[in-house]
């Protein structure tokens, strides 16, 4: 355990080394998440346009994903493993970059990480194979915002990787209960 400990920490520490301005203003604004609301609002707007009722489930379950991927990664894993961030270990201290604040005191694991993926994950899996496209900025979207907060100082690679399979077990999790409820009322939602 040591071991993969110090590798996380040497991996962080090689990844959070290169900055310039511009990079420190870009990942401040890709971490902060109400950028992004524009575009969920746009994400909800078009699942139920195309989708009608089906896709109004599609937001339930969608919604129902994000909220376990974010219930587990701050409400369970955070405070059950108290590993504090990047940005609070005094060994670590000066040797990181600290563009834009610390937050809380814990960081395993990523929340925006978790729920990134979830949303990926989730919206990936309703798309058509033809629909590459999206899926492929789906997925850099949600690596873009996982990066940013081992860039920003506050996340270890281990934070992230562990909130990312978080993140795609509760989209799976939530397309399953999806595929349920409209298997079970497959005339209300035609």
């Amino acid at each position: 355990m040591e071991k993969l400990k110090s590798f996380d920490q040497s991996l962080f520490v090689e990844l959070n080394s290169h900055h310039s301005p511009f990079w420190d203003a870009l990942m401040v604004f890709v971490s902060n998440k109400y950028v992004w609301f524009p575009f969920y609002l746009l994400l909800v707007c078009l699942l139920i346009y195309f989708y009608r009722r089906r896709g109004a489930l599609m937001v339930l379950t969608l919604a129902a994903s994000v909220g376990l991927a974010d219930f587990v990664s701050s409400g369970i894993f955070k405070p059950f493993f108290e590993r504090l961030r990047p940005c609070h270990e005094e060994v670590l201290g000066a040797t990181i970059f600290v563009v834009d604040g610390c937050g809380g005191r814990y960081g395993f694991v990523s929340s925006h990480a978790a729920n990134s993926f979830a949303i990926a994950v989730y919206v990936i899996f309703l798309l058509k194979p033809r629909q590459w496209l999206l899926k492929v900025f789906l997925v850099f979207w949600a690596v873009l915002i996982s990066y940013s907060r081992v860039y920003l100082g506050v996340h270890y690679p281990g934070d992230i990787m562990v909130g990312a399979i978080i993140g795609c077990l509760a989209a799976w999790l939530g397309l399953y209960l999806y595929k349920i409820i409209s298997q079970r009322y497959s005339y209300w939602l035609t």
